[in-house]
């Protein structure tokens, strides 16, 4: 039996989750989390087999929540499950340690087989993924976009503030001041040599990274 903890911010996304997990004879929900914290919190009182975890959650998420997690329990598989499809994010996760990479419109067939074969202790990623990956991969470092230079945070920063946030919004959610948040929002608009929020939807919406 597969133990896996869901950790995703929407209740719904984590209802869909549970009731499809169910229905494999060999899966079993141990536990769920809304954040970073109830995460690790709920690492400690009880292991999983596998962490099906959201890329993105108020606080602690994404690469960072993986590298802490994987600096505690450095033999749990870690199954990224998410709305984003494009590479960049993917190898990110990944090279924080996550085992595979699924995407949210993937089918319950893909993501059963995704979650036995990172539990069993192998690699999973989607196939349109890999072929991105693959393809970013076989680009030289002068070659590369944009936004493919900016750090974890800017582009957790970059993607709040396509959603709409404001910095105090992405402050909160992010757990850093407002200065910080101001900082990384600078940089990453220097980056992208940008010079409204207008003109960093244009650009997102060239690049595919409206998702």
């Amino acid at each position: 039996m597969i133990r896996v903890m869901i950790a995703d911010d929407h209740a719904i996304v984590r209802g869909g989750l549970r009731q499809l997990l169910s229905l494999a004879p060999d899966i079993k929900v141990l536990a769920e989390a809304v954040d970073g914290a109830q995460v690790l919190e709920g690492l400690r009182r009880e292991l999983p087999d596998l962490l099906l975890l959201d890329v993105n959650m108020p606080g602690l998420s994404g690469p960072d929540l993986i590298t802490r997690v994987k600096s505690h329990w450095p033999e749990l598989p870690i199954l990224v499950l998410s709305m984003h499809n494009e590479g960049q994010v993917a190898a990110r996760v990944l090279k924080a340690g996550a085992s595979g990479y699924v995407t949210k419109d993937s089918e319950m067939e893909v993501l059963l087989g995704a979650i036995r074969k990172v539990a069993a202790g192998g690699k999973f990623i989607v196939p349109e993924i890999a072929e991105k990956l693959v393809f970013d991969v076989s680009l030289g470092s002068g070659d590369r976009l944009p936004h493919q230079t900016l750090s974890d945070r800017e582009m957790e920063v970059f993607r709040l503030l396509l959603a709409g946030q404001g910095v105090n919004e992405i402050a909160e959610q992010l757990c850093i001041s407002n200065k910080t948040v101001s900082t990384h929002k600078t940089r990453l608009m220097e980056k992208l040599n940008l010079g409204s929020t207008a003109e960093l939807v244009r650009y997102a919406m060239q690049h595919g990274l409206l998702n």
